[in-house]
């Protein structure tokens, strides 16, 4: 391997293999990772078929301390341009729910799309290489790697933030940040499930149903799991980037149900029947079971439904459209599918990605302060801002 590069990416993940030959249009440009293969977390995203983007893409789609910074890089790599890039790829693909992008067939076409690009561009790809040191020199950088030093005018870290280490994940971008003087959001782990002590909801593992979930930042429309730890599903990985411990959720059981005309008129002809069992004909079984034993304090789910005057009854159905919850934790990093927080947006160009105080320093995708929504959101910001800093070192 040759020694001296015009650019060199830091990591072989999506905004790495996406800013390659973008970056190659410069000069001499290598990707490392410490990885046997490259776009791992690709490869096993989407059930492996890849959410590859969102249809309905936008900047309120995001979470970070500074709202606008993505507007700029998403603004100019939009998700219908990486659709493009995929159809000229011949990789078939379809909507799946809520603007969700999958590939028809599997998410390594999403792989070889990039590792192609990448190739053609004339880019090189260097994998098991790992790397001890990263230092500033008078003509840009130079690194200390398992397959020597290197130097190279424009370094770009594109290592992603801690979710999913069993894959490798590191806070490698954010020594690399704080070295340089950038500041660092506080990381956490994001798109995650919650816990619950002593088994809470173990029971009821396997059943779903939708619901609507908020709190004071954000509400959601998704499905909710209940897990042997606690609770899961779409809706609860979405609050979760909202989510503080020690806070509360709300969850409306009852979303897209017009429960409380249901139950009346199910007092007029079945009510002789308990009220735990005409709840069983709208919600999960196993639910109603659990919420009978945990609410019997407040309410006999037992007593016949003409026994329940409308006070009652609303009483019950106001419980069941607001069940506050406070969770004890997340699972963490370890099944979390980002990162929230990262290298501060403060310290960077949003145009370029570029540091603000080091020339010719970038950070993309994931370790940045930028988070998407579940759904595809993240891949388009490692698309757009890996389009960004690619861009900006091709036309410098």
């Amino acid at each position: 391997m040759k020694t001296e590069w015009h650019t060199i990416i830091i990591g072989a993940g999506a905004a790495g293999l996406f800013a390659a030959p973008y970056a190659a249009k410069a000069g001499a440009t290598l990707v490392i990772d410490h990885a046997k293969k490259p776009g791992e977390k690709i490869r096993i995203s989407g059930g492996g078929r890849c959410n590859f983007t969102n249809m309905y893409a936008e900047p309120k789609n995001f979470v970070g301390q500074n709202p606008h910074f993505h507007k700029s890089a998403l603004a100019r790599f939009s998700q219908w341009d990486f659709v493009e890039l995929v159809d000229q790829a011949g990789i078939a693909w379809h909507e799946k729910t809520l603007g969700q992008l999958f590939c028809d067939e599997k998410s390594t076409q999403i792989v070889e799309m990039l590792t192609t690009r990448l190739a053609e561009a004339g880019a090189e790809l260097a994998l098991n290489t790992s790397i001890s040191a990263v230092a500033k020199t008078e003509g840009g950088f130079q690194l200390e790697t398992s397959q020597g030093q290197l130097t190279c005018e424009n370094l770009i870290i594109a290592t992603g933030g801690k979710s999913i280490p069993k894959m490798g994940a590191t806070g490698f971008a954010y020594d690399i940040a704080r070295q340089f003087g950038h500041q660092i959001i506080e990381t956490s782990a994001g798109l995650v499930p919650f816990t619950f002590p002593d088994g809470r909801f173990a029971a009821l593992s396997g059943v779903s149903l939708p619901v609507r979930i908020w709190n004071d930042l954000a509400s959601f429309e998704e499905a909710l799991l209940f897990t042997h730890r606690g609770l899961s599903g779409p809706a609860i990985l979405q609050i979760s980037s909202y989510w503080q411990p020690g806070e509360p959720v709300h969850i409306d059981l009852t979303h897209g149900l017009n429960l409380r005309e249901a139950l009346r008129t199910q007092r007029q002809t079945e009510g002789r029947r308990q009220l735990s069992t005409e709840l069983s004909r709208h919600l999960p079984g196993k639910l109603v079971d659990h919420l009978a034993t945990e609410w019997a304090d407040q309410f006999d789910l037992t007593q016949r439904l003409a026994d329940q005057s409308d006070k009652a009854l609303d009483a019950m159905l106001d419980q069941l459209s607001d069940w506050q919850l406070t969770p004890s934790g997340t699972e963490g990093y370890r099944t979390a599918e980002v990162t929230l927080g990262g290298v501060s947006t403060d310290g960077l160009d949003s145009k370029s990605m570029m540091s603000k105080t080091i020339p010719g320093l970038y950070f993309i995708g994931e370790c940045v302060d930028v988070t998407g929504w579940l759904g595809g959101f993240n891949f388009q910001w490692a698309w757009a801002s890996a389009h960004a800093a690619g861009r900006h070192i091709a036309e410098a």
